[in-house]
């Protein structure tokens, strides 16, 4: 079934349900960055909230757009219910009382129906904070403390766990391009190619791919440091972050000692 089509057979299905208030649209099709791969994301509001009997509803109404082959019913959070059906038409729901969507904003729904104008009291958007500095140095340390790991992994010749570490550097490292860029709408984990600049994509694609074992692991943790960490730096700086000298400096250190390797890069 199409996404328009589904989404018409849910709201046709709970429209007129006991206690269901109000039905949005979230996500990418709330705003309009929606592409056939996207899955359809909805908050819905009830009286009572997630409720066995709001999530009963909730099936009956999915049951309606395919065989359901995974349901997930408020396993990972009390509030969410993930399903795919046989097609793979990939449906997310939160459900909230009427007073628990003061969190919610105009600009990030889109109402099916609304039968108790709930729309009509959201913000239009929401404040610009700007960056999560608590975020950015946790980032930052957390970058290190897992570089600083490599001297473990070589020394009980961890390898498979080294690629792990690796790849723990590049999603900080991506985490970092998209700081970086501040896009707006940024989506799931699957979006990327929206968030980042081609300058920014040829640094990562540059990068060497994690291979278990010894060499690869060491070149990869260093690639990694020195993209990541120059460009952290000058981010931190230009938010007025303190870097964590001390730390990196004991790192390094720590890096020379167990495996004779040095900064791959100036700090200065």
């Amino acid at each position: 079934m199409d996404h328009a089509k589904a989404i018409d057979t849910i709201v046709d299905a709970i429209n007129d349900a006991p206690g269901i208030r109000a039905l949005f649209l979230s996500g990418s099709y709330a705003t309009g960055m929606a592409d056939a791969y996207s899955d359809l994301d909805f908050v819905l509001v009830a009286d009572e909230g997630a409720t066995d009997a709001v999530a009963s509803v909730w099936r009956n109404a999915i049951e309606k757009t395919g065989n359901i082959v995974l349901w997930w019913d408020r396993m990972t959070v009390p509030v969410l219910i993930n399903a795919i059906t046989e097609d793979w038409t990939r449906t997310n729901v939160i459900i909230l009382k009427p007073d628990q969507m003061r969190a919610h904003t105009q600009s990030s729904l889109k109402p099916l129906f609304d039968h108790a104008q709930i729309y009509d009291g959201l913000p239009e958007t929401v404040a610009d904070t700007g960056p999560n500095l608590r975020k950015v140095k946790y980032q930052i340390e957390e970058f290190i403390r897992i570089l600083g790991l490599l001297h473990l992994a070589d020394g009980r010749r961890e390898y498979i766990n080294g690629v792990l570490g690796i790849f723990h550097l590049r999603n900080l490292l991506v985490d970092l391009l998209i700081e970086e860029t501040n896009a707006p709408h940024r989506g799931g984990v699957l979006h990327l190619n929206r968030l980042i600049t081609d300058e920014q994509k040829a640094i990562l694609t540059s990068l060497p791919p994690p291979v278990p074992n010894r060499k690869a692991m060491i070149e990869g943790h260093l690639a990694y440091a020195k993209a990541y960490l120059p460009r952290a730096r000058k981010w931190a700086r230009h938010l007025g972050v303190e870097w964590p000298e001390r730390f990196e400096a004991a790192t390094w250190a720590k890096l020379n000692k167990t495996l004779s390797i040095k900064r791959p890069y100036d700090p200065e």
